[in-house]
């Protein structure tokens, strides 16, 4: 499949029905403010495959210059976006809120899925509170995987700074250190869950998929550079039409999405991203309230310490849900 028969296959005829997509919507539009957009290439299978998926949907939109900005190894999504390097990303929300909360010039646009952290635990470990003490794994201090493992450990009563040792290597060596039984939790990220499960190691001690309260709430949200959102309106909805699209094609048609990946130079090696695309419930955000996932991750990141702005200031000077509440009611499911 190259680009132009996917794009034909997402825009016209049964993918499209699938998808809910009302082309006449984007056609009364005005076009975008700038036919350029910049994103921060992604390896990540669900944040990442989205903004795969939504390239060819993009030029779609208008945009005849799409651009995706290779980064360093390790760096995260929010430093280019904020920074105007890039203008949309896709990232995790605690560390997003984080990002807020230090100042970066981003804003939050709407939920993307539900439901890609897994964390692992060994033998001894049966529960969350098991961990005090225990040695767990995350690819980096600050990163999404920490701050998400951090809050689950101060959801039951543990100090995330001081009960856990966290330790910091790669995803790789990390699934190696934890299959030995040299650490006692790994914080899984797709498609390592997946990998995980079908080799037996270690079980699932908290699931953000399928476990309350983290089911109920957006583990990853879209989001844009501050000033690109203020002055390109028309460039916001068309780039959030294009990548909320997407993320139902990982929904209805994961074999598509894969065969995308790939054709951008993306392995799904032994299989593991397309199990992955076909667990994630990607349709939520037709569903789930954006703003409560932010109330929700906010309190939490805040009773742990982790940031000083309130759910209320985030809410009132970080978000734009504008776009996001007139596209549901536009690609309706």
């Amino acid at each position: 499949m190259n680009r132009r028969e996917f794009l034909r296959g997402t825009t016209l005829g049964g993918t499209a029905a699938l998808l809910g997509i009302a082309p006449e919507a984007a056609a009364a539009e005005p076009p975008p403010e700038t036919t350029t957009l910049r994103i921060p290439q992604i390896h990540d299978v669900c944040s990442g495959t989205p903004l795969i998926a939504a390239e060819d949907l993009l030029k779609g939109e208008g945009f005849t210059d799409v651009r995706y900005v290779k980064r360093d190894s390790g760096s995260d999504t929010y430093a280019p976006v904020s920074s105007g390097e890039c203008d949309f990303g896709i990232g995790a929300a605690p560390a997003l809120l984080q990002r807020l909360d230090a100042g970066d010039a981003l804003v939050v646009l709407t939920g993307t899925h539900v439901g890609c952290f897994e964390l692992f635990g060994g033998e001894r470990i049966r529960s969350m509170a098991d961990f005090k003490g225990r040695r767990v794994a995350v690819t980096q201090l600050g990163s999404g995987r920490h701050v998400f493992a951090a809050v689950m450990a101060a959801h039951v009563g543990l100090d995330a700074k001081k009960d856990i040792e966290w330790v910091t290597t790669p995803a790789a060596e990390s699934m190696r250190l934890f299959a030995e039984g040299k650490i006692d939790g790994f914080m899984a990220y797709p498609p390592e869950p997946q990998e995980l499960r079908a080799r037996k190691i270690g079980h699932v001690v908290v699931n953000a998929g399928t476990d309350r309260p983290w089911s109920q709430y957006f583990c990853c949200m879209t989001f844009g550079n501050r000033e690109f959102v203020r002055r390109r309106p028309v460039a916001t909805k068309r780039a959030l039409r294009a990548i909320l699209k997407a993320a139902s094609l990982c929904a209805v048609e994961p074999d598509r999405a894969t065969k995308v990946r790939a054709a951008r130079g993306y392995a799904d090696a032994g299989g593991y991203a397309r199990q992955a695309l076909t667990e994630l419930p990607y349709t939520k955000w037709r569903e789930y309230d954006p703003a409560d996932s932010v109330r929700f991750h906010a309190l939490r990141l805040h009773e742990a310490g982790f940031i000083k702005s309130s759910p209320q200031k985030i809410l009132a000077e970080a978000t734009e849900f504008r776009f996001a509440k007139e596209l549901r009611k536009e690609l309706k499911g």
